[in-house]
């Protein structure tokens, strides 16, 4: 099978568009750990790739600049030869000499350099050697530089915002997601892994949407068999890939594992107060940055509950995996066949599947705007939370679409194994709901209810007249121009 790009097409656009360009450029791709940042430089630029730089995970600055030199040792001519260099100055200055013996103006030189935070250690010179080579050499001649790291806070915080040599010389941004619904049935596809698309949600509940751990999924096997395979055996590849997701990220991982731990134990988020009290943290800057870099890296997502100021502001655990993780795997260390399939029948398979189909849904808004017939009509997403009371009832809405035509659509999003059947009592809460939102939002707007839910709804004498949209999981799963 044929190791061809799928998806990326904003991405490959700009990639080509600097391959076109009559200026130098360079490229700053940013993306959390196994989002394929590199397999999309590769797939795009091929052979055209002439010098590839590769980090080494917590290599100190003699071996990078040792790694530097046995590569550009290759890529040079063999009459050229080229001591080992011992500072990134000296370094990037034998690149110039390098490649301006090898200039060719009618071909863009192409330098690649991967996992640039682990080329730059602290107080390694690396950023600065690379602004002196851009601003005195590469930004003059026809070539592409692009710049790669998985840890996406520290590139664009010491690269994108640079204040040094590198300040305002991104001539382009990648910032690389995993994929959504449509572009993994598209990579199965692809792989002629033939699933439908409940199964396929079941796998994107746990996995997400990160195409290294959906090269695992085996063809022929159900969601249930996979998930067993990938994330209960002795050799699954996500049975212990949490223990080593944030240190490959993050120096002094400890803090950010311990805020990921408190987020992953309230379905409806966290604000920051919470996030110290759950997770034993103190307040102050260094929290700031801990919850930063999460939040750049989307392992954590925020939002703003309707009405809500910025003080209000909820975190959310957003990656699938951490999520699935620490509610099934983290202490359990049998190997028994059929794992999966008994966690799946316990009371807390129910509460986070509904949860993770939640989340699912608010990273494919856009595709349900679509389904809405919205997207020409501007309009934000949001949570609404009231508390309870003695008398009354609490109440929370997972979705709400608050639109500028003078509208608002409450979502009820359901994750369930069947089409769904209204009952009277759960007719009941939902009036309720409304009412209730209507009475503490004081809004004069339209609402308008929909649910969103796996395989559809049964209309009976309880949702018609109550349910005014209604789409199952295939909205979800559409492109979305």
């Amino acid at each position: 099978m044929s190791n061809q790009l799928i998806g990326r097409v904003k991405e490959q656009a700009i990639l080509h568009k600097a391959l076109q360009s009559s200026e130098a450029e360079m490229i700053a791709v940013v993306g959390r750990r196994r989002v394929g940042k590199t397999f999309l430089i590769r797939s795009v630029y091929g052979d055209d790739i002439d010098l590839e730089i590769t980090g080494i995970q917590n290599g100190i600055k003699k071996d990078q600049l040792e790694n530097f030199h046995f590569q550009l040792q290759r890529f040079a001519s063999k009459d050229l030869p080229i001591p080992i260099p011992n500072s990134w100055l000296v370094a990037f200055r034998q690149l110039i000499t390098v490649l301006s013996s090898r200039s060719n103006s009618t071909k863009k030189i192409i330098l690649f350099f991967d996992e640039l935070p682990w080329l730059a250690t602290r107080k390694s010179g690396f950023l600065a050697a690379l602004g002196f080579f851009w601003n005195n050499w590469a930004s003059k001649n026809n070539i592409i530089v692009v710049i790669c790291g998985s840890a996406a806070s520290w590139m664009i915080q010491k690269v994108v915002q640079n204040r040094g040599g590198l300040h305002n010389r991104i001539t382009k941004r990648i910032y690389l997601k995993p994929f959504n619904l449509y572009e993994t049935e598209a990579f199965f596809k692809h792989k002629q892994i033939n699933l439908n698309r409940y199964q396929i949600l079941q796998l994107y509940m746990i996995v997400g949407g990160i195409p290294h751990y959906l090269k695992e999924i085996e063809a022929g096997k159900s969601a249930i068999q996979n998930i067993d395979d990938i994330c209960f055996s002795e050799t699954g590849l996500l049975r212990d890939e949490f223990s080593r997701l944030y240190p490959a990220l993050f120096d002094k991982a400890d803090n950010h594992i311990k805020i990921i731990k408190a987020l992953s134990t309230k379905w409806k988020g966290l604000t920051r107060k919470e996030i110290i009290q759950l997770s034993g943290l103190s307040e102050g800057g260094g929290l700031t940055k801990v919850i930063e870099e999460l939040v750049h890296s989307g392992f954590v997502s925020f939002y703003y509950p309707f009405g809500k100021k910025k003080r209000n502001m909820l975190y959310r655990l957003s990656d699938e995996y951490s999520l699935f993780y620490l509610h099934f795997i983290e202490g359990k260390r049998t190997q028994e066949r059929g794992m999966w399939n008994r966690l799946s029948q316990t009371s807390t398979y129910k509460s986070w599947s509904g949860y993770a189909f939640e989340s699912i849904c608010l990273k494919h808004i856009t595709q349900i705007k679509k389904a809405l017939e919205i997207r020409g009509i501007y309009s934000e997403a949001s949570s609404f939370i009231a508390q309870g009371n003695d008398t009354t009832k609490g109440i929370q809405i997972d979705l709400l679409i608050d639109r500028n035509d003078h509208a608002i659509n409450i979502c009820e999003l359901k994750f369930y194994n069947g089409s769904f059947s209204v009952t009277k009592s759960y007719a009941e809460e939902l009036r309720t709901k409304l009412t209730r939102f209507k009475e503490l939002s004081k809004t004069k707007k339209q609402i308008f209810l929909t649910l969103i839910n796996t395989f559809g709804l049964t209309n009976n004498k309880h949702s018609i007249g109550l349910i005014d949209n209604s789409f199952t999981m295939d909205i979800l799963f559409e492109a979305e121009n």
